[in-house]
């Protein structure tokens, strides 16, 4: 009885509450058509976090912590909750969450044991990497195992609304290329900052363990998902470059890259085609995620059908640029991990738990 009403509960659909607004994006944008597809919040997000670990002072920043590995679903769900706001939250939310970001970030700073240089997570630098890998790596995984390449159109289209999404972030919107190539230009330039520390390689063979981010199974459902876990893996190495997983000694196998394809594409059609199994789905890899994007995923539409842009939004609700948000707080933080050898300040950390979720 106790399994079969776990099972119903599980099926079932949460209340869902109409957004505020529409946010940033809409369902007329192409950021919303591609971060809504199957592929976005599985294997587009799985390999973003995978490649930025390869940033050096991003490995050292996270491997100070030991988050991913101590409590790494949690991790994941805030992080993955984080990002789905962004596409589909209101702007009152998102901004509110994108500020005390910056607060949580203060606590990235520190000295890179491999480079021996600082680090810091507010970087604009660090912003911008992790910013480009995760929209470049969103659109990779839709155009593999979804729809196919989008247009010219559409795809100018989608970098001019990463522009927009970058005004979230410590960098600068103008440093966003706005042209696959120029993407690819930028990921050409940062080929060389690039390093397989044993530090990285270590976090990137665990975050490509999909199964560590699901929560405990009954023991009939469990080889199931271990088939999936496999998939997913397969499916995310597939759409990462090979120089990348050569740094970072992870298979690079053409065949199982080309295997992978036709199974994965055909589960994400079909998924596709049903918003309740997508939600079930995303419910068991990030269950704070769901009212974030069920609304958006079910069609649901806010209170006040309208969009804005990040800059306005921030003026409208007395937040900062986040270049310029929480110097103090930075500085401070700075002055305590660098200069006095002490742990960092959990204020963020507090602060975010009731946007971005519990840490426990």
């Amino acid at each position: 009885m106790a399994l079969r009403e776990a099972l119903r509960e599980w099926l079932s659909l949460p209340d869902i509450e109409p957004a505020e607004d529409y946010g940033f994006f809409g369902p007329d944008s192409v950021a919303w058509k591609v971060w809504s597809y199957p592929t976005g919040l599985t294997i587009g997000f799985q390999r973003a976090v995978v490649i930025e670990e390869l940033d050096p002072a991003l490995i050292a920043a996270v491997d100070a912590t030991h988050a991913i590995y101590d409590r790494p679903r949690t991790r994941y769900d805030r992080t993955l909750r984080y990002f789905a706001m962004v596409m589909f939250a209101d702007s009152r939310s998102t901004t509110k969450a994108a500020d005390v970001l910056v607060k949580v970030h203060s606590k990235g700073v520190g000295i890179d044991p491999v480079t021996g240089k600082q680090y810091d997570a507010n970087d604009p630098a660090s912003q911008l990497w992790i910013h480009l890998t995760a929209w470049h790596s969103l659109l990779v995984a839709y155009e593999k195992y979804g729809p196919g390449r989008l247009s010219a159109q559409d795809e100018a289209r989608y970098w001019d609304e990463c522009a927009r999404a970058a005004e979230l972030q410590t960098c600068d919107p103008a440093d966003v290329p706005r042209t696959r190539e120029g993407v690819r230009r930028y990921f050409e330039q940062m080929e060389p900052q690039l390093i397989g520390s044993d530090a990285a390689k270590k976090a990137m063979r665990h975050l490509l363990r999909a199964d560590v981010m699901l929560p405990p199974m009954p023991w009939f459902l469990a080889p199931f998902f271990l088939v999936v876990s496999a998939f997913l893996r397969r499916g995310t190495l597939a759409t990462m470059p090979r120089a990348m997983r050569k740094m970072a000694g992870l298979p690079t196998s053409r065949l199982l890259d080309l295997l992978v394809v036709a199974p994965l594409s055909a589960a994400f059609t079909l998924v596709s085609l049903n918003a309740r199994l997508e939600i079930i789905l995303l419910r068991l890899i990030s269950p704070m995620t769901v009212p974030v994007a069920a609304p958006a995923l079910l069609g649901i539409p806010p209170r006040h059908p309208v969009t804005t842009t990040p800059r306005e939004a921030q003026r409208r609700f007395g937040y900062a640029n986040p270049s310029q948000a929480h110097l103090e707080l930075r500085a401070k933080q700075r002055e305590r991990v660098l200069a006095r050898g002490l742990a960092p300040d959990d204020q963020g950390i507090v602060e975010s738990q009731p946007i971005l979720g519990n840490i426990a």
